[in-house]
């Protein structure tokens, strides 16, 4: 009957989104190792699970008092391939490599004639040795 087709059909679709929710539940990984040395600004820390998944990163007191960072991730995508990211943030901020990033950024946008003339003026007061507070207003 018409009815009993609708009530198969009914639990047949229960019983394929149980097995899809049962597919997405995640598969717990191993930590191989993990160790962090050093305290404060000044430590060292490296991770690494079954999955090969592998994060290492250390940190130095810079310049102005902050914390500067060094460090690197990799891990294997879903095609197979290892990708591995290499960064530092300090003073010059943060700058990040890897083989599959874009290595050039070209401009969508020709910089307005006004910005070649802002990019000076800044160049001359450091040159001057003026500084600024993390709010914009110059201290000196």
């Amino acid at each position: 009957s018409n009815y009993q087709t609708m009530n198969t059909l009914i639990i047949l679709s229960c019983l394929v989104a149980i097995a899809a929710c049962q597919e997405a539940v995640p598969i717990p990984v191993a930590i191989l190792h993990q160790e962090t040395t050093g305290e404060g600004a000044n430590f060292n820390h490296v991770f690494e699970s079954e999955d090969g998944v592998i994060v290492e990163s250390s940190g130095s007191v810079g310049s102005a008092g902050q914390v500067n960072l060094a460090g690197g991730y990799s891990f294997t995508d879903e095609n197979g391939n290892l990708l591995e990211v290499r960064y530092v943030a300090d003073e010059a901020g943060f700058q990040a490599t890897g083989n599959h990033l874009p290595q050039v950024v070209e401009a969508i946008h020709p910089a307005p004639a006004h910005v070649a003339e802002l990019l000076a003026i800044a160049e001359q007061q450091r040159a001057e040795g003026v500084q600024f507070d993390n709010q914009g207003f110059r201290l000196n």
